[in-house]
């Protein structure tokens, strides 16, 4: 690994019934991964990002898709380039 690899997982909470139109916009940002989701609209993401603040930015714009009331970030981990560990 030549660079810092972010790993962050969100739970984004949706509108029920607009659940599988925003899954379908989810599926269009790059370095995101769906992993689970309930009846009641909410869903478990993955994010890839070189650094925190385009975690910040991807946070952001989930939040503006339509039927989403919240993305809420719940992990965060940095993976260091090789050579770089303490």
């Amino acid at each position: 690994m030549d660079e810092a690899l972010h790993i962050a997982s969100l739970v984004v909470h949706a509108r029920p019934e607009l659940l599988e139109a925003v899954k379908a916009n989810l599926r269009l940002l790059d370095h995101l991964e769906l992993h689970r989701q309930s009846a009641a609209g909410k869903l478990v993401v993955v994010l890839e990002a070189s650094d925190e603040q385009q975690i910040l930015q991807r946070i952001e714009q989930i939040n503006s898709l339509p039927g989403v009331l919240n993305a809420a970030l719940i992990y965060h981990e940095l993976l260091a380039p090789e050579g770089d560990s303490p």
